[in-house]
């Protein structure tokens, strides 16, 4: 009998998973979009489209009550040659500078003194943090008292040592010192403990092989603290150059105004007068709207620019 050969059956055609519908994917978890959509929605209300407006306003001449008038980029213009918006941006980095180094030294020191505390150490911490939860303008007027010319504490310290007064809300340089060292008193412990964080992720084993051999407390800080803090010290640098850039309240309340002067003057021959100040002072002291805006966008690429050269810095360090 003849041995009839097997015929393999075609493979069978593969199924093609059905193609999700995206209307009936966003339908199924409705409620998972409605419970993240408040941030959304708040944020394009107040985040995107100010943005927006403001990117458009910065093309218009406009005084917030009548109508626009296109200026192009004139305004942008104007602003590359006022020696008065330029003026605010060498107070402004200059105060930064003298409030953000001392800072972080300082921060750093207090992390470290913290990190080799054995008692108390939350209220420590508490300490530390409390300056940066306090209101501002608070804070501000005491530094005014402190800082006055007859009845300051500093000047009072001056004189037990023999030297004389110090007019530090009068003269240029003094107004920028105590402006700085009212934003250092107010970030140094903020910054320690996030100091403090980055501390207590290296490694203890690190510390007692440079222990073994023999290696000193600064030679540990400059060979295995140091470089192991270096994401944490760009955050911290990125975060200061931000904030530090866009001081406001600080020479605002500070610096008392008379009755010949603008709110956001900044002070005698406008010392302390920084970027944001200017900022206001265009806008709600001259009413003019398009020319404020231009000025915002004009902060907005200052602070880019230092936020990137210190970023740049530290990461070539840290290829070195």
């Amino acid at each position: 009998m003849a041995t009839v050969p097997l015929v393999e059956k075609p493979p069978a055609p593969a199924v093609e998973p059905p193609t999700p519908n995206p209307k009936k994917s966003i339908l199924r978890y409705w409620r998972l979009y409605a419970a993240i959509s408040p941030f959304y929605l708040l944020f394009l209300a107040f985040g995107l489209i100010p943005v927006g407006f403001s990117l458009y306003l910065s093309f218009h001449r406009w005084d917030g009550l009548g109508s626009m008038e296109y200026a192009g980029l004139s305004q942008y213009k104007y602003l590359l040659t006022d020696t008065d918006f330029w003026s605010s941006i060498g107070n402004t980095i200059i105060i930064w500078a003298l409030a953000t180094f001392p800072m972080i030294f300082l921060a750093m020191v207090t992390a470290v003194m913290l990190n080799s505390a054995v008692r108390f150490k939350k209220i420590y911490r508490f300490a530390y943090f409390l300056p940066n939860v306090t209101s501002v303008v608070a804070v501000a007027i005491i530094f005014g008292s402190v800082f006055s010319t007859n009845f300051g504490l500093v000047n009072a310290l001056l004189q037990a040592v023999g030297l004389d007064q110090v007019a530090w809300l009068n003269t240029p340089w003094g107004i920028k010192v105590a402006i700085a060292t009212l934003m250092t008193w107010q970030w140094t412990g903020y910054n320690a403990i996030i100091f403090l964080a980055g501390l207590q992720t290296i490694p203890g084993e690190l510390y007692e092989a440079a222990r073994v051999d023999g290696a000193g407390p600064i030679q540990t800080f400059f060979r295995i603290t140091l470089p192991m803090m270096r994401p944490v010290l760009l955050f911290v640098l990125v975060i200061s150059t931000v904030t530090g850039l866009q001081s406001f309240s600080e020479p605002q309340v500070l610096l008392q105004t008379t009755a010949n002067e603008s709110t956001f003057s900044g002070g005698p021959d406008h010392a302390g007068r920084t970027m944001v100040l200017y900022f206001f002072q265009q806008t709600f002291d001259n009413n003019d709207f398009g020319y404020g805006a231009a000025v915002a966008w004009g902060i907005f690429l200052v602070v880019v620019i230092f936020s990137i050269i210190n970023w740049r810095l530290v990461q070539r360090r840290g290829e070195d």
